[in-house]
């Protein structure tokens, strides 16, 4: 569970980085390009076309969409249980007595029965 923990925070961390980059840059947008048409958040919310309006137009809208994503990845993750096999693909019983016991059937090292003239004795 502590591996868990640690890898939420790092997509956390993360998602808050690049939220705050976009807010940056929408601010650096706005100091440098002059005659910016105002943006329309959600193509409702009209923000004007300042640095602080621009830097906040871009971290909701960056925050929105990597918001619903890292969500649905969440509750997808939580549901989606991909150790039994699904209900059109076939069990064999012998993978799952290998992987029981924690030993590897390999076939390339049995030479008995093989038709291969190297692995005869006379």
């Amino acid at each position: 569970m502590s591996s868990g923990l640690r890898g939420q925070r790092v997509v956390v961390g993360l998602y808050l980085i690049i939220v705050a980059f976009t807010g940056v840059a929408g601010y650096m947008t706005a100091t440098v390009v002059d005659n910016i048409n105002p943006p329309r958040f959600l193509f409702l919310i009209e923000f004007p076309p300042t640095p602080l309006g621009l830097a906040a137009f871009g971290a909701l809208t960056i925050g929105l969409v990597l918001g619903i994503l890292l969500v649905a990845v969440t509750v997808v993750s939580e549901y989606a249980d991909d150790s039994s096999p699904g209900p059109d693909e076939p069990t064999d019983p012998a993978v799952d007595d290998a992987e029981s016991d924690g030993s590897e059937s390999n076939d390339s090292d049995t030479t008995a029965g093989s038709d291969d003239p190297a692995s005869k004795t006379e």
